[in-house]
């Protein structure tokens, strides 16, 4: 029997991003086990949708934070025992500190060739980072990696920068167009749906509805679009008729809303949590934006571009692979207020002939993104690991990512 055991450090991880490939590797004849921290639960999700799959799941007291030591060492104490007891041949690991230990513990069974696969969702060190990122997450990266078999990238920049990695004998480089977009679910919705949801939310007809879609943390950087509201309102413009949805939880909750008061947006800004249905609300908008400092790619932006909303991004290594500014949205610098207020004021006053035409553009940009074309190259990816050939980089050369 074949064992894998995939590893996160949030359990809601599988549940949002992993499920089409656990199809995958149990169509291949793998059983799937699956360990994180199961009392963080960043994306909510039933246990049950899991466990029907036929997962198994284990609880490891991995944190997010690689400088919770503590808790750390012992989730990969209870990795090592997890490979042991299970007779685990395969472990694909994700997010920075989940990719560290199961490497790790790749290194710890290293004389029994125990595989490991590693997708970085986006490397903590990239242009522009700063330096403490670019130089301790580079030097980890760069330990760890004699100890992977296969390493997934989901952007160009993290592609290049990990071919100079030298990684286990036989082992390879592989660039994918992310976790995959289901742009069947995320597609456009009817006149009636839209006016129906922007009823319930308490949107009316003239107002100019604009959302985001993400964790509450630093990263996601929802303070700029406040900002930006702030700037147009103090420079004399109308945003009476604006209302900014704020879809998602997390660390930043209290601060958000804190500064929701400070900027005086009470009556422009909605909070909705975290929302099991987004699509509604994001396909009810006008527009999307995406102000993230650092993205590995960022499906919240080509699920809203999926769905003929356009977007305004800020500028980072992930939006790069998709957005073309004029075309299907705006882009400008993460803390560049006065850019995203720009955007938000041009695409309000678009003429209606060049809105339409951009929100079919911004459904036609998702196509080479499409969940279909993940999979195809996961399963290549997932039947290569009994090779054992020389060290290959392999990455898809266009846009259209048909093979691999």
């Amino acid at each position: 029997m074949k064992n894998i055991l995939i590893i996160t450090t949030v359990s809601g991880f599988l549940n949002k991003f992993e499920k089409d490939n656990v199809r995958i590797l149990i169509d291949m004849g793998y059983t799937v086990h699956y360990a994180a921290n199961m009392k963080e639960q960043i994306y909510l999700y039933d246990e049950s949708e899991i466990t029907s799959m036929g997962v198994k799941l284990h609880h490891i007291d991995i944190a997010k934070s690689p400088y919770m030591l503590r808790d750390n060492i012992k989730a990969y104490h209870q990795i090592v025992d997890l490979v042991r007891q299970y007779n685990i041949q395969v472990i694909h690991c994700h997010t920075p500190v989940g990719g560290l230990l199961g490497r790790l513990a790749g290194r710890h069974f290293r004389k029994e060739n125990l595989r490991v696969i590693y997708t970085a969702h986006g490397f903590h060190f990239y242009k522009g980072a700063p330096l403490i990122n670019n130089t301790i997450y580079y030097a980890i990266e760069k330990l760890m990696a004699p100890y992977t078999d296969i390493m997934i990238l989901i952007n160009r920049e993290d592609y290049e920068n990990a071919c100079k990695f030298h990684l286990k004998k036989g082992g390879r480089v592989y660039q994918i167009p992310g976790v995959g977009l289901d742009r069947q679910k995320f597609s456009p919705l009817s006149y009636e749906e839209i006016q129906e949801n922007r009823k319930q939310l308490g949107i009316k007809e003239d107002d100019f509805f604009i959302v985001s879609v993400g964790e509450l943390n630093e990263n996601k950087n929802q303070e700029i679009v406040l900002k930006a509201l702030a700037f147009m309102r103090d420079s004399g413009k109308d945003i009476s008729h604006i209302k900014y949805g704020v879809c998602g939880d997390g660390f930043y909750h209290d601060k958000l809303v804190q500064w929701i008061k400070d900027y005086r947006l009470e009556d422009t800004v909605t909070m909705y949590g975290y929302c099991k249905e987004v699509w509604k609300i994001l396909g009810s908008a006008q527009v999307s934006v995406f102000p993230s400092k650092r993205e590995g790619l960022g499906m919240a932006a080509l699920e809203s571009l999926s769905m003929g909303i356009p977007v305004i991004a800020a500028d980072n290594r992930g939006t790069r692979e998709y957005m073309e500014h004029g075309k299907n949205g705006c882009v400008c610098r993460y803390n560049d207020a006065e850019a995203f207020a720009r955007s938000i004021d041009k695409m309000m006053n678009m003429d209606p002939e060049r809105f339409e035409k951009m929100k079919l553009y911004s459904r036609k940009s998702t196509e080479p993104f499409e969940k279909s074309k993940t999979n195809q190259q996961m399963r290549k990816i997932y039947g290569t690991l009994d090779e054992r050939t020389n060290t290959q980089k392999i990455t898809v050369e266009n846009k259209n990512y048909n093979s691999i």
